[in-house]
């Protein structure tokens, strides 16, 4: 038997990057996937495609989670098609850098709302299922930004830092119902949402990264994996930094 045989996994912004890894690694494992997205209708028809032709079951259910009513009817869709909620992974994530001088209010907004509120609005719609069942493991996908910082994204890295600070809070809140909270940090990963920063900037990443490479979306995928695999039962409340060395606190 598969390692997530009979469990239901919800991802957020799964369509693409590290949001696709994830649904397949889960899917691979044996879970019911709902891939949401938010736009790209196109993008999440081919991860369900995917993981169909590989003999699991998936569909796609498109929601923009910034909004807690969307949050919930993309719960309760869940719900109703599986029967059960036993995994969300909050991956929904976007950025609009700029230094805090010329950054517009507007871009501090969508940020914070698509990447933090986002998660506290599908964990709040999630955690009632979770409850009744004693079971439910959360995975919140963070960044090395959100624990270091980085210069030129305030807005990025305050949502990422928020994010684990409701993990941390959610962790204390739902142990006591056999609901795991834990949060993955990735460091740089080449992807749609990193595709428009400068070739120097990349550069110095790769430099400050010691293991000498930049991260997959498999390699996230793996981590949320073990979270959400009962090897993880007795871990809550954590975050781990898969960034090569990247940040080492």
């Amino acid at each position: 038997m598969s390692e997530l045989q009979d469990k239901v996994a919800l991802v957020t912004g799964g369509s693409r990057g590290i949001g696709r890894a994830i649904a397949l690694k889960l899917a691979s494992l044996g879970a019911k996937v709902v891939v949401n997205y938010q736009k790209n209708a196109a993008a999440a028809q081919e991860v369900v495609q995917t993981i169909q032709a590989g003999g699991g079951q998936a569909n796609a259910i498109q929601a923009d989670v910034s909004s807690f009513a969307e949050a919930r009817a993309l719960v309760k869709a869940t719900l109703d098609a599986y029967g059960r909620l036993d995994i969300l992974v909050n991956n929904a994530g976007t950025t609009r850098d700029n230094l805090i001088a010329l950054m517009k209010e507007e871009d501090w907004d969508v940020v914070v709302d698509t990447n933090l509120k986002s998660a506290w609005n599908c964990a709040k719609a999630a955690v009632r299922p979770m409850m009744k069942q004693r079971y439910g493991r959360i995975v919140n996908i963070t960044s090395v930004s959100g624990l270091a910082g980085q210069g030129g994204q305030s807005n990025y890295s305050a949502s990422k830092a928020g994010l684990i600070g409701l993990t941390k809070a959610l962790a204390k809140e739902l142990g006591g119902r056999n609901i795991t909270v834990n949060a993955v940090a990735p460091g740089f990963v080449p992807t749609e949402l990193t595709a428009s920063l400068p070739e120097e900037l990349r550069a110095k990443m790769l430099e400050l990264t010691p293991l000498g490479r930049f991260g997959t979306a498999e390699d996230m995928a793996n981590a949320v994996a073990f979270f959400a695999s009962d090897e993880a039962s007795y871990v809550t409340g954590q975050v781990l930094s898969v960034d090569g060395g990247m940040v080492m606190m």
